[in-house]
């Protein structure tokens, strides 16, 4: 049974098993490779006793003492205000060399064996609410400068405008702080000790200034690696219309204050987008949408995934909680998938954690039922500092082994497989028609204990939920722009799946919604789930909650009068794959027994 038995061996996918018959079979001796994929690596000793992982083979050189450097940004003029109006704008950034014999970086003119690539973070916590920019940030610097260093990279900590020691406006994400980030990326690449590529890694905040930088295609940034990180930020706190509820607030209630400390460089924040800030994120409230009417561009300019897929030239590797609900995993999927289609080399992990790294225990062991604990402690990766190291050879030093593209994908039982795609290109789409399913109500109101319930089961063989489900509503409101509803999915013991959002208003799905829902008019509410990855064994079922809201979602204006449901012209569709323990394989765990998989 998958619950009860354990794997006690290596079990890869099926792309890599052979078949043996009578005859004996005397293979070629095969190399063992110096860069293992993420299915060979079961059986590699990796230290576990640190606060992260830690490469198998210690790099050969020292670390250099950190450099304090100031970038000037010369695009930032007069009509952006803040430095620019003294014409003096600057990044600053904590840069670590190796030391490597007979090179000496302060020279005009260095050999070929001197030129090394660069791995920067690039955030707004150095010195706001964590150390300065020259000091190794615990929450990923010290990891970048220790495991990588040694191995011939170059480690930046960068500060955005506004924060740390750079000046200017806290632009959140906006134009001002990414021609920043820009700025950084070309001074990197164009240093004589540099060899010209440039990569930058990072989470949250820190793993949404990877994808500001990929919109200008500038041609040093040859990879990104963004954990967590922010494809908009619209579309981080809006989702079919329904806000975060701190949707109105990150700009000036959130950020602004990084760039307001009570010193002389405090008048620098006044600029444009610091401005704009306090309007936007009401205003978006109300609409639901990205107010880009009159000319406004605030939203559109804080948005990256269109301009990261017309202009960037290097990789992509994602990293993404699937249990994230702080980011959101639909910033991973499609997203994935979009990039992948626009012919950039694209691989995603994606396991069962929170806002957090691969490798982290006190971030991975604290998650609750339904939120990841299924899954630990198998979602911990003590192989990802050498993941890291393998990408960035072979994308900033052309070293080493192409990567297998695809999506690693941990299940929320803590499996973990790989898909060359996700949703994989063999999943099938269930489709149920929602009134065989016994809705207890045709109707909902506002009222906070207002639901409709329904289930769909038992399941007859084991099954994945694999992907983003939707479920589309016939939904008649009663009064003119009426209308919210939330969805969520759980199983037989109430652990939560899944969920789904919408404002009516944008029944259509997306960011652009109507102007005026007219009473009494009918529409079909084309919900679509968060992305999920769910197993469930052979008997069980799963089970729906439709309310006016749920989760950190503010009831939108729109949540004002009820509405009716049809639901004999509602549609619920599962996206469905067929995969068995033969498709899994196992990740290192040392310190809970040496090459253990999970229950199966």
């Amino acid at each position: 049974m998958r619950k009860a038995l354990l794997m006690l061996v290596i079990m890869l996918p099926a792309m890599f098993s052979g078949c043996f018959g009578e005859d004996e079979i005397v293979a070629a001796p095969v190399e063992e490779s110096a860069y293992p994929q993420p299915w060979e690596r079961s059986d590699l000793t990796y230290v576990d006793a640190d606060d992260f992982s830690r490469v198998t083979v210690n790099g050969s050189h020292g670390i250099d003492a950190v450099r304090s450097v100031f970038v000037d940004v010369p695009t930032i003029t007069a009509a952006d205000g803040g430095a620019g109006l003294t014409g003096d704008a600057v990044v600053h950034l904590g840069l670590w060399l190796p030391v490597i014999e007979g090179c000496d970086w302060e020279a005009a003119n260095l050999s070929e064996d001197c030129l090394v690539p660069v791995i920067a973070e690039i955030g707004p916590y150095y010195n706001d609410g964590d150390v300065d920019a020259l000091t190794p940030a615990d929450r990923l610097g010290r990891f970048l400068i220790e495991n990588y260093v040694p191995h011939g990279y170059g480690v930046a900590q960068v500060s955005v405008f506004g924060t740390g020691d750079s000046n200017h406006c806290m632009d959140l994400m906006g134009t001002d702080e990414q021609r920043g980030i820009d700025a950084a990326v070309s001074w990197l690449g164009s240093q004589a000790w540099s060899n010209g590529k440039v990569g930058i890694i990072g989470k949250s905040y820190d793993g949404s200034t990877p994808w500001q930088a990929a919109t200008f295609g500038n041609p040093y940034l040859a990879t990104i690696v963004p954990m967590s990180g922010l494809i908009g930020v619209h579309d981080l706190m809006w989702r079919n219309g329904s806000m975060e509820a701190r949707g109105m607030i990150m700009h000036n209630g959130v950020y602004g204050s990084f760039g307001v400390d009570g010193d002389a460089a405090d008048a620098e924040n006044i600029c444009e987008g610091y401005m704009e800030g306090y309007a936007m994120g009401p205003l978006a409230y109300l609409s639901g949408g990205m107010v880009d009417y009159a000319g406004n561009t605030y939203w559109t300019e804080r948005s990256f995934l269109d301009r990261v897929v017309e202009n960037y030239n290097g990789s992509v590797y994602i990293i993404q909680g699937m249990q994230d609900w702080n980011v959101d995993p639909h910033m991973a999927f499609p997203t994935h998938q979009i990039v992948a289609d626009a012919g950039i080399e694209t691989k995603t992990l994606a396991g069962q954690w929170a806002h957090d790294y691969p490798d982290r225990i006190s971030g991975h062991s604290s998650q609750s039922p339904g939120r990841g604990a299924e899954a630990y402690p198998y979602t911990l990766r003590w192989d990802w500092a050498d993941e890291m190291l393998y990408w960035f050879d072979w994308y900033l030093k052309g070293e080493g082994e192409a990567p297998v593209l695809g999506v690693e994908m941990q299940d929320n039982r803590g499996g973990w497989r790989f898909e060359s795609t996700w949703p994989s290109e063999d999943t099938e789409y269930l489709s149920i028609e929602v009134d065989t399913l016994g809705p207890s109500s045709g109707s909902m109101i506002p009222a906070v204990t207002g639901q409709i319930t329904f289930s769909y089961g038992p399941f007859e063989n084991d099954t994945y939920i694999a992907g983003m489900p939707t479920i589309h509503v016939s939904a008649t409101p009663h009064t003119t722009n009426s209308g919210h509803i939330f969805i969520e999915m759980t199983d037989d013991s109430g652990m939560h799946l899944g969920h789904a959002v919408m404002d009516l208003r944008f029944h259509a799905g997306g960011r652009d919604g109507v102007e005026l829902l007219p009473a009494f008019s009918t529409i079909v509410a084309e919900m679509e789930f968060m992305p999920m990855d769910v197993f469930l064994s052979a008997g069980e079922s799963i089970y729906f909650k439709v309310t006016q809201t749920g989760e950190d979602y503010v009831p939108s204006p729109a949540a004002s009068g009820d509405y009716s449901i049809n639901w004999a012209a509602s549609t619920l569709t599962l996206p469905i794959v067929e995969r068995t323990c033969d498709d899994l394989f196992q990740v290192s765990m040392i310190e809970y027994g040496e090459g253990l998989g999970r229950t199966c």
